[in-house]
């Protein structure tokens, strides 16, 4: 099995939003750190200082092929389209260590994905 890792940083009023998206795509939970940043389109300043903006980082390991779908929610769940919500990435993970209870439903995801993908007559 290969997995990924998605990364997303995003407004703290959209985390649940973009993490229940993630999982009804397929994800199985997310690990949610607080962080602060800006960006381009956000930055403000108070008597002169900048400021920085409260943000979510959260942490997605998925079986690689369910992170175009993912990714995808995730765009549409936190309205990445809109200057300032978040963004997301995915990185490749070379090894992983404690997922051995959820190694079953990655069968089922694949082998129901190989199934799908058997041409019928």
């Amino acid at each position: 099995m290969h997995f990924k890792l998605i990364v997303v940083m995003s407004r703290t009023d959209l985390t649940d939003r973009i993490v229940d998206a993630a999982k009804a795509a397929g994800a199985t939970g997310a690990t949610v750190v607080p962080g602060r940043g800006t960006g381009i389109h956000e930055a403000r300043t108070f008597f002169g200082l900048t400021l920085d903006i409260q943000r979510d980082i959260s942490f997605m390991l998925v079986e690689e092929h369910l992170t175009p779908g993912i990714l995808a929610a995730i765009h549409e769940g936190g309205n990445f389209a809109s200057p300032g919500t978040g963004i997301a990435f995915a990185l490749r993970v070379d090894e992983v260590a404690g997922l051995e209870s959820q190694i079953p439903r990655f069968k089922e995801e694949l082998e129901a994905l190989a199934k799908d993908a058997t041409p019928t007559s």
